[in-house]
């Protein structure tokens, strides 16, 4: 184990000294915050272009579910289409199977069988932020990732997966700053042991996501924006292995 391996472990271990504040304030965050629903629209859809359809599926939590935008068009799943879209000139077809506050065992256990079709080449993994904010063991997170992996690889062999490193907790304008800071050692651990597991079953980790401002949050200051979920389009594409233009 390296030395910054060994300094987030012990940074989560220290983390859990501070649970009392967690508890407290994220009780105090729950009754302030306003519960946003999945954005309303078609899960799926398609963008004309040339040559072979890339086919695109983003599943995961609220984030991939839309909550805190207006249409599920201005989601995740069709802000990537449409920048591949521009990128590659390619005919784009995507779904998006996203469900509020799941984990990666929810969406292993009862989100993953029922997906059809299965040719998709691009899976886009949107999860991790509500095994943070449950305090989730690295054991747990482990298993249930590892377990998610293991499952898009068998269900979707031919896809290239892509999951996006967890944002810096501290920085979430709904959260107060000690609760943020308690969940960033969270989230550092989280991220080391996703891009671990990543590494070894087949996957893409993509970097953290920095370049972000106060826009780029809705209302409830937790979720992502339209305009934040632009700029977090762009910046998964960035990180995408993309094919050669028809």
């Amino acid at each position: 184990m390296g030395q910054g391996s060994a300094a987030i472990r012990l940074a989560a271990l220290a983390s859990w000294l501070a649970f009392p504040v967690y508890a407290w304030q994220g009780i105090g965050v729950r009754l302030t915050v306003r519960r946003l629903l999945p954005a309303p629209g078609e899960p799926s859809g398609r963008i004309a272009g040339e040559g072979t359809d890339l086919r695109l599926l983003v599943v995961g939590d609220s984030s991939a579910a839309g909550v805190g935008i207006d249409h599920i068009e201005e989601g995740l799943a069709a802000q990537v289409a449409r920048i591949l879209n521009e990128r590659t000139g390619r005919a784009v077809s995507y779904r998006t199977a996203g469900f509020n506050s799941a984990i990666s065992n929810e969406i292993r256990d009862h989100v993953m069988a029922h997906i059809e079709p299965r040719d998709w080449t691009h899976v886009i993994i949107s999860i991790g932020t509500n095994d943070i904010k449950n305090f989730r063991t690295g054991k747990g997170w482990k298993k249930g990732f590892g377990g998610l992996l293991y499952a898009l690889r068998a269900r979707f062999p031919q896809a290239a997966l892509y999951w996006p490193n967890i944002m810096p907790m501290d920085r979430v304008p709904a959260l107060p700053p000690t609760l943020g800071r308690i969940l960033e050692r969270r989230a550092a651990l989280i991220n080391m042991i996703g891009n671990t597991l990543c590494a070894e079953r087949g996957a893409t980790a993509i970097p953290r996501m920095l370049d972000f401002g106060p826009d780029a949050f809705c209302e409830d200051g937790f979720h992502p924006s339209a305009a934040g979920m632009a700029d977090w389009g762009e910046h998964v594409v960035d990180h995408m292995h993309l094919p050669e233009a028809p």
